[in-house]
């Protein structure tokens, strides 16, 4: 095969994997039937696109196929057909969902299956996995690195909630208007964590995944327009504008990192960073502050800081204080302990992240070697901060991550570079 044409073939399956699993799985009920025919399409398309050409709608193309080999496969297999016999029963049982079309309705198929599998029968960590695997169209890598868990945790809970589906007789069906809040906390959690994926990839050449970044924006743009009420969700898309504003700053002309302290502020979207500050001021009024709401008045901090001098360190912290007793984590944690040490030096941060050691999910995240390293590299302790770059470096995924780490490991190894 071409390159150009793998490259074309990669590059529509990834736009259009999550659309087209959400789109089969709503139309035939079953996740599991879903996901073979669209690898048997994506398998016909490798075949067909290089003879043929990529066609004009590639994704359309691709839905297209993988119905005709899902009703071929149904007319096949007695069984299947058995099964998604009885999950249809069980669907009309528990009575019609809002059609997508009208104002209680998702209008999105990829949203929809988000709601649809944030159902309350499986354990909530199991169905934001399966989400984030199957339809949001992460890696079980990407996955795991989500939930701070080895790849082969995160692989046996998303088979272990596929088969909590198929045991059972979950039907896959679009929640109706009053169903929607109870399930909008594992549904945001999705979308924070596509858009955390790409905003930093977990692996390949490349810091960031614009593509994924965008998409989750969108979705957000949705939730924020189907439930205005909801705070936490304008929360979540200002944490996003936020930190998405800085995109064009984060990369060098090659590609490489550039740190938050040494950024371009030129360069951040002011647009972007306007409309975020608003939505912080409706998350933060109204009631008692979530999660998001406090991530974003932190990042809006940050954006709105004149250079990385006057960012305003004790508010930071006062905020990070409030995000641990809301939401306990150990990446709060590693973040207010890097805050601390912009306040008060390297070692009272330190000493922080020094109490976070035994943290195991923790062990594989690079940030936290990367920040001891570098708060070890400015009190002059340079064999221990070497060590700790290799540590970093040993888990770290994208090769522009891995050069700034190697380029800081040289300076400690060679004093003066």
């Amino acid at each position: 095969m071409h390159p150009h044409t793998a490259a074309s073939v990669e590059a529509v399956f990834r736009e259009e994997r999550g659309l087209l699993l959400a789109s089969l799985v709503r139309r035939f009920g079953d996740l599991d039937l879903a996901e073979e025919v669209t690898s048997e399409a994506l398998e016909a398309a490798l075949t067909r696109w290089p003879v043929d050409g990529v066609p004009a709608r590639p994704g359309a193309w691709l839905l297209t196929t993988a119905r005709r080999k899902a009703v071929d496969r149904l007319r096949r297999d007695s069984a299947y057909a058995a099964r998604l016999a009885i999950l249809q029963v069980d669907a009309d049982r528990a009575g019609p969902a809002a059609p997508a079309d009208t104002g209680g309705g998702l209008p999105d198929d990829r949203l929809q299956m988000f709601f649809t599998c944030a159902h309350p029968a499986l354990p909530a960590e199991d169905r934001i996995a399966l989400t984030l695997r199957c339809l949001a169209g992460l890696t079980t890598p990407e996955v795991a690195r989500a939930f701070l868990v080895p790849p082969a945790t995160m692989a046996q809970r998303i088979v272990r909630a596929k088969k909590k589906i198929r045991e059972a007789r979950i039907p896959f069906r679009v929640p109706g208007p009053d169903e929607l809040p109870a399930r909008l906390s594992g549904v945001l959690q999705v979308v924070y964590s596509v858009f955390t994926e790409g905003y930093a990839a977990s692996s390949g050449p490349q810091l960031q995944r614009l593509d994924l970044a965008e998409e989750a924006l969108r979705l957000a743009r949705i939730l924020r327009r189907l439930l205005p009420a909801e705070r936490e969700v304008a929360g979540l898309l200002a944490l996003m504008l936020l930190v998405h504003a800085r995109r064009h700053a984060r990369t060098g002309p090659g590609g490489d990192l550039v740190l938050l302290e040494d950024q371009d502020r030129g360069l951040w979207d002011r647009d972007m960073i306007e409309e975020g500050a608003a939505l912080v001021v409706t998350a933060l009024t109204g009631g008692p502050p979530g999660p998001y709401g406090v991530q974003a008045a932190i990042a809006a901090l940050h954006d709105e800081a004149a250079d990385f001098a006057s960012t305003d360190w004790p508010q930071i912290i006062a905020l990070y204080d409030v995000l641990l007793s809301l939401a306990p984590s150990p990446i709060a944690a590693l973040n207010r302990a890097a805050a601390v040490a912009m306040r008060d030096g390297p070692e009272a941060g330190l000493a922080l992240l020094d109490a976070l050691a035994g943290e195991p999910r923790l062990r594989g995240h690079h940030p936290y070697q990367a920040a001891r390293a570098e708060l070890l590299q400015r009190l002059g302790r340079l064999p221990e901060a070497a060590a700790a770059y290799r540590e970093a470096l040993e888990v770290a995924g994208t090769e522009p991550e891995r050069a700034h780490l190697r380029r800081r490991l040289r300076e400690t190894e060679t004093p003066g570079t």
